[in-house]
């Protein structure tokens, strides 16, 4: 059991549980946008994103990424070095056309803990801008990847999928961010720290309603797809509802996390 305990520690730690999350919103947007599965991409996204994650978490200084004294850590390091290696195969698999969008998408996502100059603060200490770009990113890589890499046309309804999406990761984060509300830098200014955990929940409430109303604002409205809008809308309510400052150890990290592959499994339950 110990055993298991530390595979699973690390499953989470190594960042793998957010990339099959990420990963499980790639596949979600295929079934709405009705496409196949690009699997360069998809393997692309799946190493990419635990690269991104860990290199956020623990490599913020460079000389802290390369030089590290916990074993621990220094197996995750191996690890995100591993998945850097296979993310970059992919990478050069994917059509051209993609690049410019995933060099973009770096960019931020690099920028988001590393600031452009020595001076500068990166995006991430910009005022109560953390949550926005970390839902643009899932956006741009759940949703305008797999729209760009099958060349669809931007309609209405790609563009509601992408509010949709945008909402339902900001929506995710909330429980993150009234978690880490005591240990957030003030600079951060993330709403939990600026309006309070209970006010915080309201908004969540809101964004979940909205969330569920765009479904009807799309030109083609499917009664099934409402049907599974509402069983998630369900699943966020609930976990807004027991977010709390003093959190179970993987109240977050993985129950909420784990709503993705929900949404996922809802989606494709015949």
């Amino acid at each position: 059991m110990r055993l298991l305990l530390q595979i699973f520690n690390f499953y989470l730690d190594a960042s793998v549980h957010v990339a099959l999350a990420v990963l499980a919103l790639y596949f979600v947007s295929l079934e709405i946008l009705e496409v196949s599965t690009n699997w360069h991409l998809a393997l692309f996204l799946f190493f990419g994103t635990i690269v991104c994650y860990n290199f956020i978490k623990y490599g913020v200084e460079a000389e802290k990424y390369l030089i590290v004294s916990n074993p621990y850590h220094k197996l995750v390091q191996v690890f995100s070095f591993l998945s850097f290696a296979i993310a970059a195969y992919f990478f050069f698999q994917l059509d051209k056309n993609i690049w410019l969008a995933v060099f973009v998408l770096a960019i931020i996502s690099g920028l988001y803990a590393v600031p452009l100059l020595p001076k500068l603060k990166n995006l991430r200490s910009l005022g109560g801008l953390k949550t926005f770009l970390v839902a643009f990113v899932w956006v741009g890589s759940t949703v305008i990847l797999p729209v760009i890499d099958n060349q669809i046309e931007i309609i209405w309804d790609v563009y509601v999928l992408m509010i949709q999406r945008f909402l339902f990761v900001l929506i995710l984060l909330l429980p993150f961010e009234i978690r880490d509300m005591e240990y957030d830098n003030p600079e951060l200014k993330t709403l939990p720290q600026r309006i309070g955990i209970n006010r915080t929940k309201n908004v969540g409430y809101l964004l979940v309603l909205v969330f569920v109303v765009f479904e009807f604002l799309k030109d083609e409205v499917i009664h099934q797809t409402i049907l599974i809008k509402i069983v998630l809308a369900s699943l966020l309510l609930f976990a807004l509802k027991k977010t709390k400052k003093n959190q179970a150890s993987y109240f977050s990290s993985f129950w909420v996390e784990s709503i993705s592959f929900f949404y996922l499994l809802l989606m494709v339950i015949p």
